[in-house]
């Protein structure tokens, strides 16, 4: 089999946002993003939320972890220790309270646990949320728009872009693996090792983020680092076939990465992650700059096998 990455055949369908569809994401926003009162002419209830400064004392000596200022707080919600939100009820905003609780003998914080303790408050705020009606004032305060139906239109035209983008991505993506499937190529044991270990560390790295090790996720999973390794096999061959075909296409189509396209492409990496290039550019290292290189080369790659494709749209 030769290898083709030109005139390949794919079917890519479009899936056509409905009203449902807007409605059910409109619920989720109205959900998600309650309205907001300041209560002041009555003390706390059970389910307003409070906004309070708190210290804690334990043997009348303050303990850390226990100290916090403008702190939001759902009465009755069991968020903290038991007996902690009772006696913040039936209070007003400025008034000092001392809450006195035990710390269950379970406790996480062993020099805490079983212990008779204060916490000194300062409430701040009293709040009640309660769910938009669905008009205009929803339309401003939530949706940045002037009416409810104008919120309606640019809500699906933007879900209608995302489904659009994902499965333009699907497509490429199918080519990409098609013009794969052509390549002469073979995987050595060395090769497929490298690229199974590190699918292990990225997945090191999410767990890391979320506070987790590789020793606890195969407790929760019931596994084994060594299965991780076999189920990381598959996946690590399809990369390595991939990046192989990649290659090949930007050395027979002379393909390059310009100045301005790596620019471009390190600006996107500094939106997605809340910077500016300026605070990227301490990070900006000859490993940095050869991965955005190689993701500019992948795109240009996937757009070419996308244009030269016969796509049937349906």
């Amino acid at each position: 089999m030769s290898f083709t990455y030109k005139g390949l055949q794919a079917q890519m369908s479009r899936h056509i946002i409905t009203d449902e569809e807007i409605d059910r994401q409109i619920e989720k926003l109205r959900e998600s993003n309650p309205r907001i009162a300041l209560v002041n002419d009555r003390p706390t209830e059970v389910g307003d939320e409070v906004v309070l400064d708190y210290a804690g004392f334990c043997d009348g000596e303050q303990f850390v972890g226990g100290t916090a200022e403008n702190q939001t707080l759902v009465l009755g919600s069991g968020m903290f220790i038991p007996g902690f939100e009772e006696q913040l009820v039936d209070k007003v905003p400025g008034e000092k309270v001392i809450v006195k609780v035990t710390f269950p003998t379970e406790y996480h914080a062993e020099n805490l646990a079983g212990k008779e303790a204060e916490f000194h408050c300062t409430i701040h705020q009293i709040r009640v949320k309660t769910a938009y009606d669905l008009d205009d004032t929803f339309a401003q305060e939530v949706g940045g728009c002037y009416t409810f139906e104008e919120m309606r239109t640019e809500l699906g035209k933007s879900l209608q872009a995302y489904v659009d983008e994902r499965g333009e991505m699907d497509l490429q993506d199918q080519l990409l693996r098609q013009a794969a499937s052509t390549l002469d190529f073979t995987i050595t044991e060395e090769a497929l090792e490298a690229a199974v270990t590190e699918q292990i560390h990225n997945l090191e790295a999410q767990l890391a983020r979320q506070g987790l090790t590789l020793d606890m996720y195969c407790s929760f999973t019931k596994s084994t680092v060594e299965d991780l390794r076999k189920d990381a096999s598959s996946a690590a061959e399809v990369a390595l076939r991939t990046q192989a075909t990649v290659d090949k296409i930007v050395e027979l189509e002379n393909l390059t990465a310009s100045e301005q396209e790596i620019g471009e492409a390190l600006a996107v990496i500094a939106k997605q992650n809340n910077m500016t290039v300026e605070q990227i550019k301490p990070y900006y290292d000859a490993e940095f700059e050869q991965a955005i290189i190689k993701s500019v080369l992948t795109s240009k790659v996937m757009h070419l096998i996308r244009d030269a494709a016969d796509i049937a749209v349906v």
